[in-house]
């Protein structure tokens, strides 16, 4: 079987939304220096299990769009492997089911461990997985992606992982570090849409940016990329040390806006959604040295 489809299918570029929430949210209790808090067992079950949900996304979401008519010629993205006729729309969706129940059994560690909680944000996370593209009420489809990845990549991701350490939801340190989480995700669906915005309104996609226009989905891009720097200062760093390790995803917000604001939609996108990606690890980098700063 050739690999390399189903590769493409999964979208590696966006696999740091999933990586980065779980990491923020065990991050505390691994990165504590006792031995005898965290487990790193339940870590890797959480980030394999938040991983097949996330490719799980990104298959239903190739071969839906490509149902709806909403991957054309004129797509300026990665190719979509439904729409080029790489694989099987059928093959598409069985491979997003397969991954769906990989995250199910991988979870099932967790679910012993921390009890029905687990079970509920599984059950919601692999619906929405589907629902995402999918079903009566499309969120992609009805301008509602950003605040899904905000909730899900953000502050469901990360207090989950939280939980799945300790069994409880920690504070507003944890609810402050989901939210940034979550924005600084959102930058990559934001900046995608913006990229879509003229193949997104000839399909009927009805997203943020086709709603409001361009000039609203840059300002939303910028706000993405502002509030959570702004969040590093509430409360007041520790330190200077503190305020500067909050600083460190900035300078890849500040090109990512000089950018979205300085080009058109085109192919030039693809570029910036990798300063997306990087901006989300630099932001999981700046959270665990956070925690070793005095």
């Amino acid at each position: 079987m050739n690999l390399s489809p189903w590769i493409l299918a999964a979208r590696p570029k966006t696999l740091p939304a999933a990586v980065v929430p779980v990491w923020v949210g065990a991050m505390p209790m691994l990165m504590d220096g006792n031995l005898f808090t965290g487990s790193w067992f339940l870590f890797w079950c959480t980030l394999l299990s938040c991983l097949c949900i996330q490719i799980a996304t990104n298959l239903f979401n190739d071969a839906i769009d490509h149902a709806k008519g909403a991957d054309t010629k004129k797509r300026l993205g990665p190719r979509r492997v439904t729409a080029s006729g790489m694989l099987r729309p059928g093959t598409v969706l069985i491979g997003a089911l397969g991954f769906c129940l990989a995250a199910a059994l991988i979870a099932i560690p967790l679910i012993v461990t921390r009890g029905w909680p687990i079970v509920a944000i599984g059950a919601v996370s692999l619906f929405f997985s589907y629902g995402y593209t999918g079903g009566p009420c499309p969120l992609a489809y009805r301008g509602m992606g950003e605040l899904f990845v905000i909730l899900f990549f953000g502050l469901v991701a990360v207090s989950g992982s939280y939980f799945a350490q300790t069994g409880e939801w920690g504070g507003g340190e944890i609810l402050r570090l989901g939210l940034q989480c979550g924005l600084y995700s959102s930058v990559l669906i934001a900046v995608n849409n913006l990229r879509d915005v003229e193949e997104d309104r000839g399909s009927g996609k009805r997203t943020l940016a086709t709603r409001f226009g361009e000039t609203f989905a840059r300002v939303e891009i910028l706000l993405f990329c502002l509030i959570p720097v702004l969040l590093w200062n509430l409360p007041v760093p520790r330190s200077y040390e503190g305020l500067f390790v909050g600083l460190l995803p900035a300078p890849i917000g500040a090109v990512i806006v000089f950018c979205v604001f300085r080009f058109r939609p085109g192919p030039v996108y693809n570029r910036i959604l990798a300063f997306g990606a990087l901006q989300l690890l630099l932001f999981a980098v700046a959270a665990t040295l956070r925690e070793l700063v005095p």
